[in-house]
């Protein structure tokens, strides 16, 4: 796959603990994106936040288990991304999704 140039980056803010169809609902969010064909899906681990409810989530260790804040970003081209919103809006029932704008300078695959 080629991407370069103007792109757009989704950013999807879930909870840890946040479940689809028994599964973490980020590992669900990363399968379908790759299974929509998009270029590529991170997840990274909050140490700390909060949300929509105020409701602090840390890594202190007193409170390892607690609901870590966790987000998902995904580059892709505008008309990639705008396909597969429907898909996660499908999924996510509490979070928050943002969309930016772009520009992607490398992305590279060696296939040897």
């Amino acid at each position: 796959m080629k991407l370069s140039g103007e792109a757009e980056l989704l950013r999807v803010f879930v909870g840890e603990s946040d479940r689809h169809d028994g599964r973490p609902l980020y590992e669900s969010i990363v399968q379908a994106a790759r299974a929509a064909g998009l270029a590529g899906a991170t997840v990274l681990r909050g140490i700390l936040g909060f949300g929509a409810h105020s409701r602090i989530h840390s890594a202190k260790i007193l409170r390892l288990s607690e609901d870590l804040p966790v987000v998902i970003e995904i580059v892709d081209s505008p008309e990639r991304i705008a396909g597969f919103l429907p898909r996660l809006d499908e999924m996510i029932g509490e979070g928050l999704v943002t969309l930016e704008r772009v520009r992607v300078l490398t992305y590279r695959h060696d296939s040897g």
